[in-house]
């Protein structure tokens, strides 16, 4: 016999393609062979019908094509003998699955075999529908699976139990039909039986809410009995797993008993008695014990059970947490998060194994423990939780200091009661991981520092204490300096000493070798080194004795690489040697900063991001869930505009104006990572150069101007020309300066002794007035109503600010509103944040929001817009959308 004909052995077919050193060997004996069994198909060849049908399925495994088999499948199913309907079937659920064609003809032969007198026949029929059953198949079938879930023969309940399963996810209009013969199975003694009918009941529980009455009314007797029966039954060694008798039968019951009882006080109560049963005679020191213990303290987690219940529960989580296997350890902590909102008291009085768990040695574990913890804080232990975890700070690894980091300085922000404690807690976290401390948590402490006028001397010589001892933790760095630099003079001086705290002799040489010395540390750090700059330059007017040193030490960098220094350095020395005169009210202390305003914007911006994140991976092609803030690119035609399908085109909502808390802070102190001068500001000779150098803002909206009143100059406005020397700029600055339409282009510098606290948000340039164009009604069904009202800028024809306003014409609330438009290619669109997301009923207040258009085809194209409004009424999601086409002409 040829080595590659039909009647090749499965085994000598292995052996072949096993004995094959390179893919391309493989390849050809695999072609060859399946050659071998197209030639035996076309040839009918019966007799090796089932071989070349097993040599298929492991061709088919290998990875190769073998849709040409289909056929052999269903001829093989329909022989009489077993032997030829086993591996039909099994060739049947390998290469077919419920979207081929094919297996409609599969459908008659099923039903026969289904209502066949061999059990082991039915048994085949089962397995094959319960593998690849489509919906069209399960319509027509499932009379015969509910008659067999009656019959007598044990393995055909079992099967067609499973095969329900599959029958129900495919059409739950059928759980109905099954209901009663699922009840009925619950009451056999064969486990194999009980678990397949639990796992059907457990099904139908999830496909219908009727089939969940019906289970809870004529079932949970049943529940409680099996779990009763197993529980105090002698050894079987059929079902005995490690002492345990079927531990699998056990979690199955209590999975089913948590759906049952979930918001069933009555079905609850039912089981309580059961429950803590289980909970108390299982054995914890086997992994199928502590199986099902585990689902134990779920079940009673997610069922009305008692309070006595619960506690059972929480001790047994707490049992796990001592537990020497990790895996047993990590889903006690798991659970005791979920439980930490049903009893909080009861998690608590595990407080020190959870902390213990905190600096374990697994890393998954530190970290679950570690967000525990943090749910665990409350105003009442708040200071030892906190001193633990400090504590620990200090010998934690290096690649969980960021974590932990993070929690400690949540903590202690959410939970602060005096500032001391908030400020001497911040200082140790700053010492000790100082380098993973995030800028927004710095930048939170130095607002509180600004405001806490009677702790400012204790902070900064405390500061100035740990400077010494740990500099080289980065953020701690920036503090300090910026301490340093405001009030260095209460730290030369001991001002505002508290009880019990320690005398600091600083003498102002000390205070300047400091920022001189981490000046010096962080050659890399760009931010870190113009922080230094600043503070020197202010040391400069407290310590005037220190001037001439503080010069040298500016000068050095005249000549730095990175502008941003070369910058500062430039402009500070002309401070220091030219400018004596208003040096003093320049380097005026910085004034308070307002805590609540900042505190209000990193809230916004944290929750924005969040948002963000939650709704990313929501937006499909038709169901489109922004939120307002977020921009993408719109499309080319007018008529895809909000076709989200398609590649070119996409939706562009509002734009997010707020500032991010660095930039808050770092505006006010005039730093950047990068050249803060050329951020995002067009190489333009109509830029400011002064306001440029000084570092105060590159553009209206890093300043606070808004975008409206910053407009680009008009046809006759001259540009700024180039100053050669950048330090002499300084030499003729004027104690006031306004614009008009006919000078330069210069924003106002309303004082000298303000250039370092930017613009004021009155800055305007006179001679540009808006021009206003008739509302229109942008929109209007019976349900809404959108209008649009418009300025436009003279010195600029292409840009129009619109105001839309929208009103409900309903007498229900709008919530979760949110505004999306679209326009062509030729047009730009930003949209400003809306003023809210609920919209009163019946037109008692509308919301606004604000866009801003450019038409750069302006004269030769009009306006064109596509808008879209979700919203929710009771909860139902709503969506409208239209083209507005009536804007006023000359747009």
């Amino acid at each position: 016999m040829s080595p590659f004909s039909s009647g090749t052995r499965l085994r000598d077919m292995i052996r072949a393609i096993r004995a094959c050193k390179t893919a391309a060997e493989e390849r050809a004996v695999v072609r060859r062979e399946c050659a071998a069994i197209r030639a035996a198909i076309s040839e009918n060849e019966q007799e090796l019908r089932h071989r070349n049908m097993a040599k298929l399925m492991f061709i088919h495994m290998l990875g190769y094509p073998t849709h040409f088999g289909q056929m052999e499948c269903l001829k093989l199913i329909a022989a009489a003998g077993f032997p030829e309907k086993r591996v039909g079937y099994l060739g049947l659920m390998l290469l077919l699955d419920e979207r081929q064609e094919v297996l409609m003809l599969v459908t008659n032969s099923l039903k026969q075999d289904l209502n066949h007198s061999n059990q082991f026949i039915v048994g085949l029929a089962l397995c094959a529908l319960g593998n690849i059953c489509s919906a069209e198949m399960a319509r027509d079938l499932a009379p015969e699976v509910e008659r067999l879930m009656l019959c007598r023969e044990v393995n055909t309940k079992k099967k067609a139990a499973l095969c329900s399963i599959r029958i129900v996810r495919k059409v739950p209009d059928l759980a109905e039909n099954f209901m009663a013969p699922a009840a009925s199975l619950l009451k056999e003694k064969h486990h194999g039986v009980l678990i397949s009918a639990i796992q059907l009941s457990t099904e139908l529980c999830k496909a219908s809410k009727d089939a969940l009455e019906y289970l809870r009314k004529n079932c949970i007797e049943c529940l409680v009995r099996i779990l009763r029966d197993v529980s105090n039954s002698s050894y079987a060694p059929e079902y005995d797993v490690s002492g345990i008798s079927d531990p699998f039968l056990h979690i199955r019951a209590l999975k089913l008993m948590r759906i049952l009882g979930q918001g069933d006080a009555d079905c609850s109560e039912y089981m309580n008695d059961i429950l803590a049963q289980v909970a108390t005679k299982t054995e914890s020191n086997k992994n199928a014990g502590n199986a099902i213990l585990y689902e134990c303290v779920q079940t009673i987690m997610g069922i009305e059970a008692t309070s006595g219940l619960r506690v059972l529960a929480i001790n047994i989580l707490g049992r796990f947490l001592s537990n020497r296997d990790n895996n047993i350890r990590y889903v006690a902590l798991n659970m005791l998060m979920r439980a930490i909102t049903v009893d909080a008291q009861a998690v608590q009085r595990h407080r020190t194994t959870i902390l213990e768990c905190v600096k374990d040695a697994d890393a998954s574990i530190r970290k679950r423990a570690l967000e525990l913890v943090f749910l665990l804080v409350n105003d009442t232990n708040v200071k030892p939780l906190t001193k633990e975890l400090v504590d620990y700070l200090n010998v934690a690894d290096p690649d969980f200091k960021g974590d932990l980091t993070a929690k400690i300085c949540s903590i202690v922000e959410k939970f602060s009661q005096e500032k001391l404690w908030y400020l001497d807690q911040m200082f140790k976290v700053l010492s000790l991981a100082g380098s993973h401390v995030k800028d927004d948590v710095w930048h939170a402490l130095i607002v509180v520092l600004s405001n806490a006028s009677e702790l400012q001397g204790y902070s900064v010589r405390s500061l100035y204490t740990a400077l010494q001892a740990y500099g080289e933790q980065g953020s701690l760095v920036r503090v300090a300096v910026w301490c340093i630099g405001e009030y260095g003079e209460m730290l030369v001086n001991n001002v505002g000493m508290l009880e019990g705290e320690e005398l600091v002799t600083v003498t102002e040489s000390d205070a300047v070798d400091a920022v001189e010395i981490a000046f010096n540390r962080y050659s890399a750090d760009v931010t870190t080194r113009a922080m230094c700059l600043v503070a020197l330059l202010k040391l400069s007017s407290r310590f005037p004795s220190t001037s001439e040193r503080i010069k040298q030490i500016v000068g050095q960098n005249k000549e730095n690489i990175v502008l941003e220094l070369q910058q500062r350095s430039i402009e500070f020395s002309s401070i220091i040697q030219r400018h004596q005169s208003i040096r003093s009210s320049l380097l005026e202390r910085m004034p308070v900063l307002d805590e609540a305003s900042y505190l209000v914007k990193r809230a916004t911006t944290t929750q924005a991001t969040i948002s963000a994140d939650k709704l990313a991976p929501a937006v499909t092609p038709g169901g489109l869930k922004l939120p307002n803030g977020v921009a993408k690119p719109t499309a080319s035609p007018l008529a895809d505009l909000l076709d989200l399908s398609s590649d070119g085109a996409s939706a562009t909502t509002a734009a997010t104006t707020t500032t991010a808390p660095s930039d808050f802070l770092q505006d006010l102190l005039g730093i950047g990572g990068t050249n803060s001068s050329m951020a995002g500001v067009p190489s333009s000779a109509s830029t400011d150069i002064l306001m440029d150098l000084l570092s105060i803002g590159s553009s209206p909206s890093q300043n606070g101007l808004p975008a409206s009143d910053f407009t680009h100059p008009g046809p006759e406005t001259k540009p700024v020309p180039v100053v050669p020397e950048a330090i002499d700029l300084l030499g003729s600055l004027p104690s006031s300066t306004s614009v008009s339409a006919e000078t330069k282009f210069t924003p106002v510098l309303p004082k000298a002794i303000d250039l370092l606290d930017g613009l004021s948000p009155s800055t305007s340039i006179s001679g540009l007035e808006n021009t206003a164009h008739p509302s229109i009604t942008a929109f209007q069904s019976a349900t809404l109503k959108v209008t649009f009202d418009f300025k436009r800028q003279p010195g600029n024809p292409r840009e129009t600010a619109i105001h839309a306003t929208f009103t409900n014409l309903t007498s229900s609330t709008f919530t979760d509103f949110i505004f999306q438009a679209a326009v062509p290619k030729f047009i730009q669109l930003k949209l400003d944040p809306a003023s809210g997301n609920t919209v009163p009923a019946s037109g008692n207040g509308s919301v606004t929001q604000g866009l801003n258009v450019t038409n750069n085809q302006h004269g030769q194209k009009p306006l064109a817009m596509r808008i879209r409004m979700s919203y929710k009424v009771n909860g139902e999601d709503r969506l409208e959308q239209g083209q507005v086409s009536n804007f006023p002409s000359g747009l």
